[in-house]
């Protein structure tokens, strides 16, 4: 039941920097795939960076544990294409699909509703995707670090300087 708590009381504050940081407006998410408004990259690109080195640092210390997931490029790939579809085609994505409806409005409805179907057809489509797509490109639960051979904070490391140097580069010009 802790589990259920710490998820309910991460997503609430998660909600609360997507409001505050106005990437839950339908003008920036088109914005960002026409490459015009660089705020939610960096909205998440720092989010990226921050749990990179909060999680990595936490592990260290022995108080947590990886639970990695496979690469599987077949269901990547396909996923990832129907999820850009579905932003594209809507103009949120599904956690700013839930947060703009908790701002009232209710375009976003049709991303949740997006979600639920999406959900079933993948339930129902599961046992023959585990025969097909979900063996395609199978690499098992691999990181970044592990593949390159390396310590994971000279990815970690790399990655952040990487971000601030992007953000102050977006800056300069107005993005």
């Amino acid at each position: 039941m802790t589990d259920l708590w710490y998820g309910l009381i991460t997503g609430v504050l998660f909600g609360f920097f997507l409001q505050k940081g106005r990437v839950l407006r339908y003008d920036k998410q088109i914005a960002a795939l026409r490459l015009q408004d660089m705020t939610i990259v960096k909205f998440m690109l720092s989010h990226i960076a921050v749990a990179m080195v909060g999680v990595y640092f936490l592990y260290d210390m022995g108080l947590v544990k990886l639970s990695l997931k496979p690469t599987i490029l077949g269901g990547v790939v396909i996923g990832g294409l129907i999820f850009g579809l579905g932003w594209g085609l809507l103009g949120y994505c599904p956690g700013t699909s839930l947060g703009a409806v908790g701002e009232g409005r209710l375009d976003a409805l049709w991303g949740m509703a997006g979600m639920l179907v999406g959900a079933g057809l993948y339930a129902e489509a599961y046992p023959a995707m585990q025969k097909t797509v979900l063996t395609w490109g199978n690499y098992g639960r691999i990181t970044i670090p592990q593949v390159l051979g390396v310590n994971h904070w000279l990815v970690i490391v790399p990655f952040v300087l990487l971000t601030v140097l992007l953000f102050r580069w977006l800056e300069k010009k107005g993005l």
